[in-house]
């Protein structure tokens, strides 16, 4: 069909990867990124002993057949704009395998120089206990440096792949992709940890505590959190949202995951404070059940994370009312050219948890023509905030072709 683009080409719009020269750039960086985070993760398989990489591998299946359910979850929530698959694997394995490898490193120092620090200053692992170390670093590092590893997948796709995202519903998406994949592993890091510390899996406790809300409970939250604050600058038209936005984002990702980790500390404090000895060395975790733990792990997290929540939800219910408003007034434009009337109807009744279909077409029939609409709709309303002429875009062009193509096939 004349005017139509290829998948690579829409995909590739307006990114720096269309430049020779930059393509090899950002190729050579992000190589260079993948191979030490490889040797990183390499470096801590060889450590292990086999019966502990074995508890490892079983806890790493577990965790995957966990993940489908969050991950499935996130599938439906970007069912109006359906990006490739690719970049769903690509969003998950970056928290999976780069995020966590590049934070290990600096976890690791930290903590070696809160060690340091405390034997200059015993007066506060005597108040601390002997997991000082740990309470110190945990809330400190821990958010910083991961929160970090994370964001930085997230940009480099908006930035890589700019006409992919529109909002904050893409933003949330992609962003509690990489924080699912960082739980993906880091929960059977720590089911392997507790079974070389204790002698036994703490299967329920680690499984079930950090895939409670469903796995929306820990890095998926606070990197979703990111990612829908980095999609506020992708949609607004003020220049000072566009900076703003994505700095709160991190410090609020940045801040619920202190929370999370500053427990332990705080109630250290707390106790000291009125007089108590000190927590005794880390002992075994309970022994709970993965329903017990994921029940009691969800009651937890909503109560200390009620505000994270919200601003996740509120998020969730904005970005879609927006993309259903830029969906209807986008496509009245183009009712008798791209979109029949009966179809516009049903654009207009479109609601929350409604999924739109062409009836008279097979399902991935209609569904390609679906998620085309919603393209150009999109994409129109991106080139009209940008103060250019959508009728002398290219994608937008692209869009109406690819519209045609599907109705003639």
């Amino acid at each position: 069909m004349s005017g139509a683009l290829a998948p690579r080409d829409r995909l590739l719009h307006g990114s720096p990867l269309r430049r020779r020269g930059a393509c090899v750039a950002i190729g050579a960086a992000l190589a260079a990124v993948l191979a030490a985070a490889t040797s990183v993760q390499l470096g801590l398989f060889a450590g292990m002993r086999p019966d502990i990489a074995a508890v490892f591998r079983a806890a790493l299946a577990a965790s995957t057949v966990l993940a489908l359910v969050p991950v499935t979850i996130l599938w439906f929530l970007d069912r109006r704009e359906r990006e490739t698959p690719w970049l769903f694997a690509a969003a998950f394995l970056w928290g999976a395998v780069i995020a966590t490898a590049l934070a290990l490193p600096f976890n690791t120092a930290f903590s070696a120089a809160v060690d340091a620090w405390l034997v200059q200053h015993p007066v506060v692992g005597r108040t601390l206990g002997p997991d000082a170390a740990q309470m110190i670093a945990a809330p400190i590092s821990a958010p910083i440096v991961e929160e970090l590893a994370k964001a930085l997948g997230v940009a480099l796709l908006f930035w890589l792949l700019r006409a992919e995202f529109d909002n904050m519903r893409d933003g949330f998406v992609y962003g509690a992709l990489v924080g699912l994949g960082f739980t993906w592993f880091e929960s059977a890091l720590y089911v392997a940890q507790g079974y070389a510390q204790f002698g036994a899996p703490p299967w329920g406790m680690q499984l079930g505590w950090r895939y409670a809300l469903l796995g929306f409970g820990g890095h998926a939250m606070f990197t979703g959190i990111f990612g829908a604050f980095l999609g506020v600058a992708m949609q607004t038209r003020r220049r000072w949202l566009k900076v703003l936005a994505p700095l709160c984002g991190l410090v609020l990702a940045i801040a619920a995951h202190f929370v999370n980790n500053a427990l332990p500390l705080l109630f250290a404090l707390a106790g000291a404070a009125r007089g108590e000895p000190p927590p005794a060395a880390q002992e075994a975790p309970p022994d709970l059940g993965f329903i017990e733990a994921f029940l009691i792990g969800s009651a937890v997290e909503l109560t200390i994370f009620l505000p994270f929540v919200a601003v996740m939800a509120f998020a969730l219910w904005r970005s879609g009312v927006w993309e259903r408003r830029v969906i209807r007034e986008e496509l009245a434009q183009e009712v008798g050219r791209t979109v029949r009337e009966d179809e516009y109807r049903a654009i207009a009744a479109d609601r929350m948890f409604r999924t739109r279909r062409i009836d008279r077409l097979r399902r991935r029939e209609s569904a390609a023509l679906v998620n085309a609409q919603h393209e150009l709709a999109f994409r129109k309303r991106r080139v009209r905030d940008d103060g250019a002429d959508p009728e002398r875009d290219r994608l937008v062009a692209g869009w109406r072709a690819e519209i045609a193509r599907l109705r003639a096939g």
